[in-house]
């Protein structure tokens, strides 16, 4: 008889203790997520805007393959304090083979407010901060170039960081989404569209 009880207190001691590790291993998962779900609440809204288009509005001409293949006018408002710098993404979302990465630019200064038609295509140019690689293979913008048919998306997302990234020129758009992780404190996003005519 006693060595029956002793057995039965042996196997609830054994249950209460998986019990309490599969409760510490379900906490340990959770808080992770919950703090990446707070940094997440905690990133501020930025407007960005171009004088060119409005959102959702058509690109025009001179800002694609079948115009001047310019970078167009951007205007961006919001920037909250702590801001060290400013990094750009422009993609095409609906490519056929995936993501098209338009534009790729990085270590702009935090009290930037914009940027000018037209930013030359190389990697260090006169705004300030560097440009990396599109998807074309050079750096710099290039314009919306989509196969004929339907009408794709341009998305163009401005991120204000709490650093300054140690990125070289001509640098990719997942190295440099790799290297703004945990970084953006701020972000804004434009979306144009545009149907290639020919």
């Amino acid at each position: 008889m006693h060595g029956q009880m002793v057995r039965e207190t042996t196997v609830r001691r054994g249950v209460l203790c998986a019990c309490l590790v599969a409760g510490a291993m379900v906490v340990a998962e959770w808080r992770p997520m919950q703090a990446s779900a707070k940094a997440e609440a905690a990133r501020s809204t930025m407007k960005l805007v171009s004088p060119a288009f409005s959102e959702g509005q058509s690109i025009p001409a001179a800002y694609t393959c079948e115009g001047r293949d310019v970078s167009p006018p951007l205007k961006w408002s919001g920037v909250p304090s702590g801001t060290r710098s400013l990094a750009l993404i422009c993609e095409d979302p609906d490519a056929p083979r995936g993501i098209w990465t338009h534009w790729v630019y990085y270590g702009l200064s935090g009290s930037m407010m914009g940027l000018p038609e037209g930013v030359p295509t190389v990697e260090n140019p006169p705004t300030g901060g560097k440009q990396g690689r599109n998807s074309f293979k050079h750096a710099g913008y290039g314009g919306p170039c989509p196969p004929a048919g339907r009408a794709h998306r341009y998305i163009f997302r401005i991120y204000a960081l709490d650093d300054n990234i140690s990125l070289k020129p001509n640098a990719g758009r997942e190295e440099l989404v790799q290297a703004i992780h945990g970084h953006v404190i701020a972000e804004g996003e434009l979306m144009g569209t545009y149907q290639k005519k020919q």
